[in-house]
């Protein structure tokens, strides 16, 4: 059974840089600083720290979905 994927709305995200920041083993970001998922599905022993990254993104511009 695959994990949870951590997802990105590209139209809501600012670019402030808190996922890639907090957790850049999880998600990078490309030239123009948008975020890119790395890890995908999410590994299990990363699934609290990508809900942190939900939390945290003050445009909600990520979310979790499936296997969670």
């Amino acid at each position: 059974m695959a994990g949870p994927h951590l997802t990105v709305d590209r139209r809501a995200c600012a670019g402030h840089g808190l996922c890639y920041g907090a957790a850049p083993e999880i998600v990078d970001c490309d030239d123009q600083g948008d975020p890119v998922i790395l890890a995908d599905p999410v590994p299990s022993d990363r699934v609290d720290q990508a809900k942190h990254l939900v939390e945290i993104c003050p445009e909600r511009a990520l979310a979790i979905e499936g296997g969670v």
